[in-house]
């Protein structure tokens, strides 16, 4: 497996203001061998970036060392696909299709998305009934699809807190609904802690229709009041000798891309350390 970081956990990268360049330089000195971008409304790789800029980016990739192997795009969070207005769903799909393009130019070959919002504290202003989530996430990727097949890019749909795809089988069907060779699932492996689940299980489950991962990780309280809190990388309650044993089992040779927040000036080198670690296991 490939060691990498997302831009995300940059100083500024959730802004998308961090520079390319210096993101790639610092990855490299602390180890790490790929970086995610993002595609984001502003700063450096945007939905309207041209294609003659997304072309030196990927020089600049090219001339670090440092694999850029994924994008992601969290655009799902501001144009819901899966909303009830239909303008905000037709927004959301144009702004996915122009990221698909983006990550192409810039030489990816997977982006993840999120597949829309049904509920969540990120986004509480969403409020969708189910059965239509279900039906407009169907739509929208059944309407990205073709864009993906013409930039050579996979669309990876992400288990997120956004209130949707709680169980690795209803995910595995809703993926094996469209028999298409570009769709897959960005499996994050901190995020079903947050449905008390097994991450191991949902690898064992989802199988082959993973085709990128993320990892973070979280501390678990439980009582009256419960929750779930960022941990550093190895510090929190995810199992990781058993979630490294089942991204094995199933053939997983791709990027680990550690999504860590928020940025502080340790962050990079604790990751990679900490990824070191998990690796080997």
């Amino acid at each position: 497996m490939i060691k990498g970081i997302s831009y995300w956990s940059f100083r500024d990268g959730l802004a998308g203001t961090h520079p390319i360049a210096a993101a790639l330089a610092e990855a490299k000195r602390e180890g790490f061998e790929a970086v995610e971008l993002s595609v984001g409304l502003e700063g450096e790789l945007t939905a309207e970036t041209s294609e003659s800029a997304c072309a030196a980016i990927r020089a600049e990739v090219e001339r670090s060392g440092v694999r850029v192997d994924t994008v992601a795009c969290g655009l799902s969070w501001g144009f819901n696909p899966l909303s009830d207005d239909a303008s905000v769903r037709a927004k959301a799909i144009d702004l996915h299709a122009a990221a698909l393009r983006r990550a192409a130019w810039v030489g990816a070959k997977a982006m993840l998305m999120v597949p829309g919002v049904v509920c969540s504290p990120i986004a509480p202003a969403e409020r969708v009934r189910y059965d239509l989530a279900l039906r407009r996430a169907h739509e929208a990727v059944e309407r990205l699809l073709p864009v993906a097949d013409e930039v050579g890019v996979d669309l990876c749909l992400e288990n997120v807190w956004n209130g949707l795809f709680y169980s690795p089988v209803e995910f595995a069907g809703f993926v094996d609904a469209f028999r298409a060779e570009r769709l897959g699932i960005y499996f994050d492996v901190g995020n079903v802690l947050g449905y008390q689940q097994y991450p191991p299980h949902w690898i064992e489950i989802l199988g082959k229709r993973i085709r990128r991962v993320h990892v973070k990780d979280y501390r678990e309280t439980f009582g009256w009041v419960g929750g779930y809190t960022f941990a550093s990388l190895g510090a929190g309650d995810v199992p990781w000798a058993a979630t490294m044993a089942a991204l094995r089992g199933v053939g997983y040779a791709q990027t680990l891309i550690a999504e860590m927040l928020p940025w502080d000036e340790t962050q990079l080198a604790r990751t990679s350390a900490a990824m070191d670690r998990i690796m080997k296991l």
